[in-house]
């Protein structure tokens, strides 16, 4: 059981969007946060107070999951909440089932997947904020989640190539010109992590697009990690990417333009409603000062820090926190 508390809403709530409209618009891994020091905030976060709350957040287990599951446990902290800590607490269907059971009280999830896979729905708009709404409408009414703030950043799924096909082919390519080189290459392979080709957001977008059906021989499974290094290498034609991931970057990997075919992937927090109802102008002060300068710059560079640099998540979370002037 929670325990309760007086929130000071009317006079705090002001003060947070006032620090929101000043934040800044610029744009392996660990699960632990380690000690993240005073959990105090002389910042923005210190108009906000969440104390008596007692909170679990959970997180998917990929680095930019991980530096936005340590930006909220680090915030939450800021505000006096007693924070769990299960950052990196496993996939897409860990993460939403311990919060439909109650074993977590939030996480971050991507308007695409809460459309498509959670709530099986067809045919997402191609609109951020109309998706966003749509989800967060049908999930609180049959599901009792909330869906709080939308991030700016559209991390959606993707097909990269490495430099020596890319020089091959005089430029990146499209969807369209990735499926003919299938076709024309046998041998090719097309590398993606586990989910990838059974999600109706993943690999049946491409196939819906171009027509073709990357037979079994040309599909190679592999840890999202490697799949990077092995599409710039050369061992993988193309590798499945999440489109804000820093190592794109810096292994100097070329995006396939998907022409609009994958479907947008804008981060929400998913809240339990019971969670939410005891502090809702809190959570909805706190959660646009963390997204709200989330852009695809901006978060591909956090994640890069963790995924080339090898910084660790938390201090990443840390010095982003800073940066904005919310601690």
């Amino acid at each position: 059981m929670k325990a309760s508390f007086r929130w000071l809403a009317a006079i705090l709530l002001p003060l947070a969007l006032v620090a929101a409209a000043c934040g800044s618009d610029d744009g392996d891994d660990s699960s632990d946060s380690g000690d993240s020091g005073d959990s105090s905030s002389s910042g923005a976060l210190a108009d906000i107070d969440m104390s008596g709350l007692d909170v679990t957040v959970g997180s998917k287990d990929f680095t930019e999951q991980f530096v936005l599951g340590e930006i909220l446990v680090q915030a939450l902290e800021a505000t006096g909440a007693n924070v769990t800590n299960e950052v990196n607490l496993g996939g897409t269907s860990v993460n939403r089932e311990a919060l439909l059971a109650g074993e977590i009280d939030m996480y971050w999830e991507y308007n695409g997947t809460g459309w498509t896979v959670h709530l099986a729905q067809e045919d997402p708009s191609d609109d951020p904020d109309t998706l966003t709404e749509a989800v967060r409408e049908m999930d609180l009414a049959e599901n009792s989640i909330q869906w709080v703030g939308q991030a700016p950043f559209n991390n959606t799924y993707g097909f990269a190539t490495g430099p020596a096909l890319t020089e091959e082919n005089g430029g990146p390519f499209d969807l369209q010109g990735m499926a003919d080189y299938l076709k024309e290459n046998p041998d090719a392979q097309v590398c993606m992590e586990t989910e990838f080709p059974n999600r109706p957001d993943g690999l049946v977008l491409f196939t819906d697009a171009t027509g073709y059906e990357i037979p079994e021989g040309q599909q190679q499974i592999l840890d999202t990690n490697v799949i990077y290094t092995e599409t710039a290498q050369g061992g993988c034609s193309f590798g499945e990417i999440f489109t804000t991931d820093g190592r794109i970057p810096a292994l100097d990997l070329s995006i396939v333009d998907d022409g609009g075919a994958f479907i947008l992937y804008n981060v929400s927090l998913n809240v339990r409603d019971e969670t939410y109802q005891e502090a809702p102008d809190q959570f909805d002060a706190l959660v646009p000062l963390l997204v709200d300068p989330l852009d695809e710059a901006t978060m591909a560079e956090l994640n890069r820090q963790v995924s080339v640099d090898g910084e660790d998540a938390a201090d990443v979370a840390k010095q982003y926190l800073q940066d904005q002037g919310l601690t």
